[in-house]
């Protein structure tokens, strides 16, 4: 083990550089702004591949540990570790900031410092809530994080930015102050510790497990989102700029979902067996129903923020049935997700700085002027409609086969939505890119550059890589999965 804090450099880089771009000031530094801003997403991706080179997969212990009083009078800890569960978050979440902010290089024009620098702070900030192994060092990350992206979509946004902003802000608020009485309850309950690993060895009864769950489900249900707390999502894709879209389905939906490992199972073993059902319930009318509204949307950005909601409904039914393959696929369509919808969300951003325009219907016959992205877009359509090979498939198919083994009616529902999602994602394809051309607007479109060509090439590899050879991903997760369940059935014991 290395004495580097390599955790504390991925939180803090970005913020600590964010802060730097800030400072360049007007729009007549954005050059310097651009510039330095992309330099800070590399070096903070650089210094989160240790994490993977030198991981440990054989323990389920947590790695790459930090702790140092930070509070010493409610015995707060500046305390951070990764395990097989949350480490390659942190890497997806550097990796995805190179490319937001490849992605605003051109099409921000105004208070381009600014823009670079929310981004990269609210990348540290997120990398600093799949760390935090204190309970107030996770609630301080999870509630600043929402502060760039309440600024992004507010400030960058579309007509309805700052409705959206508010909505969203107000949503997962109130079920953060939820999570805050839950905490507050667990340090009371431990006699004065705010560690998060010792709250999993908390001796709980049933009662106030089932409490402290429902405060956990609403809290982390919105930042998911799960039905029926899901409204906010839509509204904000559509007034996000198109890096805010990316950021917040890449990573800011992974936040909750990782909530529900981190506090709901391990530390409630006990509500989580019993309540089971219902947010399988849940999973399942999310995966169902949801995906019948993304059939229907007329803007392409709002049918892939449902067709998001539709996916994350995938990983809650895999945590939930609490079978190793059903949490590991669900881990690993967390990942897929970060890439598919980051890509989608960036083949739309394209269409809209040529045409300012999601509208399905202003398109058609894309493909005659612009035959590359329309190649690439293919692609990502065919993984968010979980085409094998692709990374769509096998987070899926795993979850899908851990329904099996779990119920088959269970299995029978999840596996008829790939139908729904292979519908509304090439109807969209077929009306957007194929056909004659529909207008003056769309014969007159330039293909992308050699930046749009590079981002999407990129995004591109992710998802045929991860898709023909999952492995690497599924190994770091598989011991502390493992670990995750034992401790789970030994509770119910």
């Amino acid at each position: 083990m290395t004495d580097i804090p390599y955790l504390s450099l991925a939180i803090w880089v970005p913020i600590i550089g964010g802060l730097l771009v800030l400072a360049t000031g007007s729009d007549r530094n954005a050059p310097m702004a651009r510039a330095l801003a992309l330099l800070v997403a590399i070096v903070g991706f650089v210094v989160t591949i240790p994490l993977y080179t030198g991981f440990d997969l054989s323990t389920s212990a947590m790695q790459f540990v930090e702790i140092s009083p930070w509070v010493p009078r409610f015995n707060i800890n500046y305390h951070l570790g990764v395990d097989g569960i949350s480490v390659l978050f942190v890497i997806l979440n550097a990796f995805i900031t190179i490319l937001v902010v490849g992605a605003g290089w051109q099409v921000i024009e105004e208070k381009v410092a600014q823009y670079m620098a929310a981004f990269l702070i609210m990348s540290g900030l997120m990398n600093g809530i799949f760390s935090a192994l204190d309970g107030v060092l996770f609630y301080v990350f999870f509630e600043a994080s929402l502060i760039p992206l309440y600024l992004i979509i507010g400030i960058w946004g579309g007509p309805n930015r700052v409705y959206a902003a508010i909505k969203f802000f107000l949503y997962t608020l109130f079920g953060s102050l939820l999570m805050l009485i839950a905490l507050l309850y667990l340090f009371m309950e431990s006699g004065g510790s705010f560690s998060i690993l010792d709250w999993h060895q908390l001796p709980l009864g049933i009662e106030p497990q089932m409490l402290i769950f429902f405060a956990f489900l609403i809290a982390f249900g919105v930042k998911v989102p799960m039905w029926p707390v899901h409204t906010w999502l839509p509204d904000a894709h559509v007034e996000a700029p198109t890096g805010g879209s990316v950021v917040l389905a890449a990573i800011g939906l992974k936040l909750g979902a990782y909530g529900f490992l981190r506090f709901s199972l391990p530390i409630l073993p006990d509500a989580a067996q019993e309540l089971a059902p219902l947010v399988i319930t849940l999973s399942l009318i999310a995966v169902v129903y949801i995906g019948f509204v993304a059939l229907v949307q007329a803007d392409m950005k709002k049918l892939v923020a449902y067709s998001s909601i539709a996916h994350m409904g995938f990983v809650t039914l895999g945590f939930f049935m609490l079978n190793p393959l059903g949490i590991e696929g669900a881990l690993v369509q967390m990942i897929s997700h970060g890439f598919v919808s980051g890509a989608m969300f960036l083949c739309i951003g394209v269409l809209y700085d040529r045409m300012h325009s999601r509208q399905i219907a202003d398109y058609g016959g894309v493909v005659h002027s612009m035959p590359k992205f329309a190649a690439f877009f293919m692609l990502f359509s065919m993984a968010n409609a979980g085409l094998p090979a692709t990374s769509g498939f096998v987070g899926e198919f795993m979850v899908i086969l851990a329904a099996v083994q779990y119920n088959f009616w269970i299995a029978f529902l999840a596996a008829t939505t790939l139908i729904v999602g292979a519908a509304y994602t090439l109807w969209m394809y077929k009306r957007v890119i194929f056909g004659a051309v529909a207008n003056k607007h769309v014969a007159e479109l330039e293909d992308i550059n050699a930046r749009e060509f590079a981002i999407l090439g990129i995004l591109a590899l992710c998802v045929l890589g991860m898709g023909l050879y999952p492995f690497p991903f599924t190994e770091v997760m598989h011991a502390s999965v493992e670990e995750l369940l034992r401790h789970v059935a030994v509770s119910k014991l």
